[in-house]
């Protein structure tokens, strides 16, 4: 889970604390600066650690709520023998987690982020500490322009670092009283962290095989849209927790605003629809990160007949792992969707792509509706 679903969470919590790694050396689950938000009654929102710390973290949570007041939390898992927190975890690594209560100044600067996230505006949270780490500054900044950010990506910067952007200063405000004092894990005095909106996901189709590609690609940190222009299929009882756009391409077209962080797959099994839609975004010249497409080989070829190539094309859809059925088809989609955004160079996009094994490429009826 993302700081952007866990700034949501967090305004409609009354009572919880946000745990953040903010140092990690050594083999860990999660990298430094992932956060997580348990709440008082002990639920608990995005992971730190496979579910090694998330108990003792959790039993600290009533007293940071009580005190009002920060807590850092030590787990060396370095030595093999590492009882030092009463736990055996052989993990090879020191997490260091700065647990924060969602209250006042805080609690209005994650809406404040909630609210620059949701307008697809990065942001920037930098944590001051003075030098006996007894009191820390708080600064929330939303970010005009990223380089080499990606949406959904998390960054954490220590204070050597810069982020290479130009930012408004939001807030500023201070929250006294760290449970932690002279600072003897030597960690920086300042810790900025970029988060980035939500890719967004638009499905063309609201088939019955769409249905676990949205729960799954969400569930994966996309924004999940779906576009269909059969009103029976495209209502909030088949896609909960969905955008839904109801009307036919040349309608919603305009509406959606494509941009290059956007991810498209098109699986209408409608092959004139979805003529269209290649129409235009070819005639549109607009950029984008994906585009999926739902069929053969000579289905997509078809599709594009008498057009100049669109670029970032994957067909037939998702990684080539043998899937069979609308389950294991979504999770090839969702896989081959998260390689393209964590790792966008080593991903090849192409009208057809060689990758694919023949019989992942031959078998037409796998997916529900591939057609020639």
């Amino acid at each position: 889970m993302e700081m952007h679903d866990l700034c949501a969470v967090a305004l409609r919590e009354t009572r919880s604390v946000l745990a953040t790694a903010i140092k990690v050396e050594g083999h860990a689950y999660r990298k430094q600066g992932v956060s997580m938000l348990i709440t008082e009654d002990g639920r608990m929102y995005g992971s730190i650690s496979p579910g090694c710390l998330e108990n003792d973290l959790q039993a600290r949570v009533s007293r940071v709520l009580e005190m009002q007041q920060l807590e850092l939390a030590s787990y060396d898992m370095r030595p093999e023998d590492d009882f030092s927190w009463g736990e055996t975890i052989g993990c090879g690594g020191l997490v260091m987690v700065l647990l924060e209560p969602i209250c006042g100044e805080l609690r209005d600067m994650m809406k404040q982020m909630r609210q620059c996230l949701d307008a697809a505006l990065a942001v920037s949270l930098l944590r001051s500490f003075n030098e006996d780490y007894t009191n820390v500054t708080y600064s929330c900044s939303k970010v005009e322009s990223v380089k080499s950010a990606e949406p959904g990506q998390e960054h954490y910067l220590t204070a050597n670092e810069q982020t290479e952007c130009s930012k408004n200063d939001l807030a500023l405000s201070c929250l006294p009283n760290l449970a932690v004092r002279n600072n003897p894990w030597n960690l920086p005095q300042h810790f900025t962290s970029l988060y980035t909106p939500k890719p967004r996901l638009i499905i063309v189709g609201a088939g019955n095989d769409v249905v676990p590609v949205a729960r799954l690609s969400q569930s994966a940190g996309f924004r999940v849209v779906i576009t269909d222009w059969r009103e029976s299929l495209c209502t909030l009882e088949r896609f909960p927790d969905v955008e839904l756009v109801h009307g036919f391409p040349q309608e919603v077209f305009p509406q959606l605003n494509i941009n290059k962080y956007d991810y498209l797959i098109l699986m209408s099994h409608q092959f004139p629809r979805e003529r269209e839609w290649v129409e235009l975004l070819k005639g549109s010249n607009c950029n984008y990160a994906y585009l999926g497409i739902m069929g053969s080989r000579t289905r997509t070829a078809r599709l594009f007949d008498g057009l100049p190539p669109l670029q970032h094309v994957h067909s037939p859809v998702g990684l080539p792992i043998g899937a069979d059925g609308p389950e294991e088809i979504a999770v090839s989609i969702v896989a081959e969707l998260i390689a393209a955004r964590r790792k966008p160079a080593t991903v090849k996009s192409a009208l057809v792509t060689e990758k694919r094994s023949s019989a992942y490429a031959n078998d037409r009826n796998r997916s529900g509706g591939w057609q020639e």
